[in-house]
């Protein structure tokens, strides 16, 4: 791989088409007197942030790619209030979200505003109707309204590669297909300093990791360009970390890289404008709020929906599975209690209790299947213990939301690609990469894998291919699943973890989980 141009060089070739700093810093970061690190430095102390060390490398990679120029000039359309209590339909019945405090006006929002140049907003990727992220569906939709002209689809992040030929519409079709098919945002980290491994090939269908000018620039240099889904940004109260790989310290910190790189901002949010968006996108609760069949979600006792959601309490450690709840409580793998009074379900339609029999049925399952849990990094690795007898609520244990109480970056299977790639997913269109651990004590050993997950954060070849598990509230909205988009629906993503733990799961017993997913 040819040698990136020195830092120096690359911002004075950059002044002509870019600025990349806090207001007060943009002249002399444009005349190559400050770097990128401390115009990032700079804008976390304008803001109250800690500055990690992903955010230089990756803010400059995002707006260096301002020289790969956007045909279109739209920008993001905001409707002018969210109410109080919104209810969207979706392919299951309807998704709703619920503001505690009161509607919010977008026009005096900064959530909303347009703070970059590519006429993104964080409503670009985050809309309730899709559980306050993005669905392939409700993309490809956009796409097909839009000619391809909707803000989402910019080259900085949401085409395979800013290189991508947009220049007519098949093109733009194909440069945004990951985006389109599987709802998937390029994402652009720096490798780490000190980084234990070695990207010995790279098997890149679009040439954007092997590009010097987009991506890698030696083994252990450059940008590596993974592809995953844009987390929700709701029930935000229930996080444990931020980000798939963990890496954002802060919602005042995601704010402020996402306004710098996806929205390739001039400069960096205020202070106060920081605050407004973390205190709206943390104020508001998303969750199912009608099945198509079985009606409203908190009828005849049951606790669906998103104000019931709201009152759920949490704490960082609420129900941790090995045994360090602040509380001293024990853990307990009942994770969902939400449907337990239709167990008894009764009704004049049959076809209305059966579904709720159906869902309160597929909430034990979550709750009770024995699963053998063996091969898990981040688990049987750091217990010592070849496998366990565990349950869906090992992993997605906080109560009535199900995603981690504690930071637990995992590798259950999803990225690999070599030869224990699981069939039951799609991962093609995705790059693999091949990885080749060179100090530690992981040494010698190879890693295929379509996204190394935390370890381009951590530089640990411990952490190869690990993430993080999202919130399943709003899970209905918001296909595919995986953070790589690899299973189209919530049947796939079930069937992934029968195969993946041989767990046996019956027809019937699919069919009701499945049920159950779609209400949370």
């Amino acid at each position: 791989m040819k040698e990136r141009q020195p830092i120096a060089e690359a911002y004075s070739a950059f002044t002509r088409i870019a600025r990349i700093s806090t207001v007060g810093a943009i002249a002399a970061c444009i005349a190559g007197n400050m770097s990128s690190l401390a115009v990032a430095q700079q804008a976390g102390s304008n803001s109250g942030a800690d500055v990690p060390a992903f955010a230089a490398g990756m803010i400059d990679h995002m707006q260096a790619m301002r020289r790969f120029k956007d045909p279109d000039q739209s920008v993001q359309q905001a409707p002018p209030i969210i109410p109080r209590f919104e209810i969207d339909n979706n392919p299951v019945g309807a998704i709703a979200t619920f503001q505690p405090g009161g509607a919010t006006f977008p026009a005096n929002n900064p959530f909303f505003q347009n703070l970059g140049t590519n006429g993104r907003t964080c409503f670009t990727c985050h809309q309730p109707q899709t559980g306050w992220t993005v669905s392939a569906a409700g993309v490809a939709a956009r796409f097909a309204g839009s000619n391809g002209t909707d803000p989402i689809f910019r080259l900085v992040d949401g085409a395979t590669c800013p290189t991508a030929n947009v220049s007519t519409l098949q093109a733009k079709r194909q440069a945004y297909t990951l985006l389109i098919e599987k709802g998937l945002i390029r994402i652009g980290l720096p490798m780490p300093s000190g980084v234990q491994f070695a990207v010995t090939s790279v098997d890149d269908p679009y040439s954007c990791n092997t590009n010097p000018v987009t991506g890698l620039t030696s083994p252990t240099t450059g940008i590596v360009s993974v592809y995953r889904r844009p987390l929700p940004s709701t029930n935000l109260g229930f996080l444990s970390t931020i980000m798939f790989d963990g890496r954002e310290p802060s919602l005042t910190n995601q704010a402020m890289d996402a306004t710098l790189g996806h929205a390739q901002a001039n400069a960096a949010p205020t202070a106060a404008q920081l605050a407004e968006i973390v205190a709206f996108e943390s104020g508001i609760y998303t969750a199912q709020e009608i099945d198509r069949v079985a009606g409203v979600l908190h009828r005849d006792g049951a606790l669906g929906g998103p104000v019931t959601l709201s009152l759920q309490s949490f704490f960082i450690g609420v129900n941790d599975p090995f045994g360090n709840n602040p509380t001293g409580l024990p853990f307990t793998s009942n994770i969902f209690d939400i449907y337990r009074p239709w167990l008894s379900a009764h009704g004049h339609d049959e076809h209305d209790v059966e579904r709720r029999l159906s869902i309160a049925r597929g909430e034990e399952v979550f709750n009770t299947t024995n699963i053998n849990i063996t091969g898990v990094a981040g688990i049987n690795d750091a217990l010592g213990v070849a496998s366990f007898s565990g349950s869906c609520g090992t992993c997605h244990d906080t109560p009535n939301v199900g995603d981690h109480s504690v930071k637990a970056p995992l590798d259950i299977g999803i990225a690999d690609a070599g030869a224990k790639r699981p069939p039951v997913l799609d991962t093609s269109g995705l790059p693999v990469f091949t990885l080749t651990c060179t100090q530690g004590k992981l040494a010698g050993q190879v890693f295929k894998v379509t996204d190394p997950g935390r370890a381009l954060i951590s530089g640990q070849c411990a952490d190869i291919g690990k993430i993080k598990g999202p919130i399943l509230r709003g899970l209905a909205s918001r296909a595919p699943y995986f953070h790589n988009g690899s299973a189209a629906s919530l049947l796939e993503a079930v069937n992934f973890y029968d195969q993946r733990f041989g767990i046996g799961f019956t027809d019937q017993q699919k069919t009701d989980l499945v049920n159950f997913l779609n209400t949370l």
